[in-house]
């Protein structure tokens, strides 16, 4: 076992009852390996002994809650009681960001209440888009000022796009990536990342291709219909995201990434178990690999964590 205590903000689990509810080929038909993983905690703690990580932030991953529209809400319910018992049943290794039953806005404020109330999540798991809408759609405002009015952590992590334009490949491969970057520009001029500035927004998988292209997303400040939205500009409000390095933990994505932010926007991400564990211990070579400053590489696999989430201190 290393003794490095890293902190894994990308690190999801498939409780028995989601697995069964959503369909193993659901899953399976996202990823590069065609099917979904064997996964138990125990699967999740040995991996993570092996890599040196002392704490897990757990999530619900893409698909989501695709099942049947009256069963959403209960299956939500029910994998972040799951994660809750997790945390209680292996002190210090788990934390979690809660899911939500979008699109149904109601059910949402109310997990929202219960998840970072009596379960304790560290904040909040959303997805890319939900039947096709994505986060900065006016739907969802309840739900933003809720958890701005909270201050909350919210972990966004990408899914399918409704286009269908995944070009005979798994979308994990190309339009994970894209998703990611579409959101974040609906949240950019929208103007929501403007208006929520209390909220800590983490975006999976080095920000998709928000590094390559920031500065042409910054051309639309030409315009006063996109530049009312981002008042202070469009890269002073992507500098201030954080990014994980689920998948990304390598010179060419790093590079571009540190080019955009600092280390200290940047957080250990491992992507296990819908990536196998080769993949978490690639992500710790790699980092390692990048001859970082001592700090740097000591802020992105721990300390940058704990400043957005200080209940893991005592992890």
């Amino acid at each position: 076992m290393q003794t490095t205590r890293r902190i894994d903000t990308h690190h999801h689990f498939l409780p028995p009852f989601y697995l069964s509810e959503v369909g193993a080929e659901a899953i399976g038909r996202t990823l590069v390996s065609g099917r979904a993983p064997e996964w138990t905690p125990r699967h999740s703690i040995d991996a993570m002994d092996r890599n040196g990580i002392a704490t897990a932030i757990v999530s619900i991953s893409a698909p989501g809650f695709a099942c049947d529209d009256a069963k959403k809400n209960d299956l939500c319910h029910r994998c972040n009681d799951y994660a809750a018992q997790m945390r209680g049943d292996h002190p210090g290794r788990f934390g979690s960001f809660a899911a939500l039953p979008l699109p149904d806005i109601d059910a949402s404020l109310a997990e929202i209440d219960r998840s970072l109330g009596s379960l304790g999540a560290e904040g909040i798991c959303l997805l890319t888009n939900y039947d096709g809408r994505y986060l900065g759609d006016p739907l969802f405002e309840p739900v933003f000022e809720e958890l701005n009015r909270r201050r909350a952590v919210v972990y966004v992590h990408p899914t399918e796009s409704p286009c269908g334009c995944g070009v005979g490949l798994p979308p994990a491969s190309l339009e994970f990536p894209f998703d990611t970057t579409r959101t974040v520009a609906s949240l950019l001029f929208s103007g929501r990342l403007n208006r929520c500035r209390d909220i800590k927004f983490i975006f999976s998988h080095a920000g998709g291709t928000i590094p390559f292209l920031a500065d042409r997303l910054a051309r639309l400040e030409r315009r006063p219909d996109y530049k009312q939205h981002v008042p202070d500009g469009v890269l002073a409000e992507l500098k201030r995201l954080y990014y994980d390095t689920a998948l990304s933990a390598n010179r060419l994505s790093m590079t571009t990434l540190l080019g955009l932010v600092t280390a200290r926007q940047v957080l250990f991400g491992s992507d296990y178990p819908y990536a196998p564990e080769d993949a978490m211990a690639g992500t710790v070579k790699g980092l390692n690999a990048l001859n970082l400053p001592a700090d740097d590489l000591t802020a992105i696999e721990r300390t940058n964590a704990l400043t957005l989430m200080p209940s893991l201190e005592a992890s």
